[in-house]
């Protein structure tokens, strides 16, 4: 009896030390139903590899900033984190696509075009070095700010936050007449309360769930920026996993973010009447206003492109696509 015991513990101590544990960093706040989901991924994840995968979740940003969970995956002190495309486009540039100012008229347009494209840009950051499991999108991004803004004359000279290594948001914003002002995502509440930055352009839902709204007066619904995160891995810490293990994680994984991919739409529009019962002013854009906006932007965008910050003919791809969905909206007399 005493050296089945000794066995089953040798066997325990064994299957432990042959676990592999993947500690993850996000600005996801605690308690967020985003986070529930997460942590309910990982413990499917453990209960079908019976243990042999670990997921560790740290949440609110305790790990600090996009620079600072990169240099720690690169020490290994963490194996990934959950991104926004401007924090990995160092090292595969094409993530910018989907972002480019004004280049979505609707969330349906995205979508078409992302069934198209979605599975290239996942093999595109995969080839450089991070699995991830798609694309969840935040909606598009909104001009929130403490005086209302109308035309583009009203954002001339304003200071606007602009995420950590995102050259195409700063030159963008510079195009318009804006004073960018770069700030981690983390330091961005703080900025808002002092005065540092005028404008934010986030998704309602985000805003709400960072509590930025509280510090802004104004919403300005214009489809800004379309917005999407993902969980990014390092590969050589995925590849000490197991084949079967492995394809247990991306499908739990890839489950979850097709279910933020979904709900996070409707808990947008959510998060714009909530903004608006919390007192928040929605103000309408000029539309000729809207048009010369469009036009600065995507001069912007060709010349983003011309530097090297995506690939101009992965672009040009996305335009045709763009086309070819207005296209067959009006030949359905939509």
């Amino acid at each position: 009896m005493k050296k089945l015991c000794l066995l089953v513990i040798a066997l325990l101590v064994s299957a432990q030390a042959s676990a592999v544990t993947l500690k993850i960093a996000t600005v996801t706040p605690e308690g967020s139903q985003w986070m529930k989901d997460m942590r309910a991924g990982a413990k499917e994840i453990k209960e079908r590899t019976q243990g042999r995968v670990l997921i560790k979740y740290y949440g609110g940003g305790i790990k600090g900033d996009d620079t600072k969970v990169l240099g720690q995956i690169r020490i290994r002190q963490l194996q990934g984190g959950a991104f926004t495309p401007s924090a990995l486009a160092s090292q595969y540039s094409d993530l910018n696509l989907y972002g480019m100012p004004l280049v979505f008229d609707s969330e349906e347009e995205a979508a078409y075009v992302r069934g198209r494209m979605d599975d290239r840009l996942q093999q595109g950051l995969e080839d450089a070095g991070f699995v991830n499991f798609g694309f969840a999108t935040s909606g598009f991004a909104n001009i929130m700010s403490a005086t209302p803004v109308r035309t583009l004359a009203d954002l001339k000279g304003k200071r606007v936050w602009v995420p950590e290594g995102d050259p195409i948001g700063y030159a963008s914003m510079e195009a318009l007449s804006l004073n960018p002002v770069t700030l981690p995502l983390t330091d961005v509440l703080t900025g808002l309360q002092t005065g540092l930055i005028d404008i934010v352009a986030i998704p309602p839902i985000v805003a709400l769930v960072l509590q930025w709204h509280t510090k802004v007066k104004y919403v300005t619904r214009v489809p800004l920026v379309y917005t999407f995160g993902f969980m990014a891995i390092d590969k050589k810490a995925f590849d000490k996993i197991g084949a079967d293990d492995q394809a247990i994680v991306r499908e739990v994984m890839t489950k979850t973010y097709q279910n933020f991919d979904k709900t996070n739409l409707i808990d947008n529009q959510g998060a714009f009447d909530a903004l608006l019962k919390s007192g928040i002013e929605s103000i309408p854009f000029d539309d000729e206003e809207f048009l010369k906006v469009r036009n600065l932007l995507q001069s912007s965008n060709l010349a983003q492109g011309s530097e090297g910050a995506f690939t101009p003919e992965l672009y040009q791809e996305m335009l045709g696509y763009i086309d070819e969905y207005r296209g067959e909206r009006v030949a359905a007399g939509e």
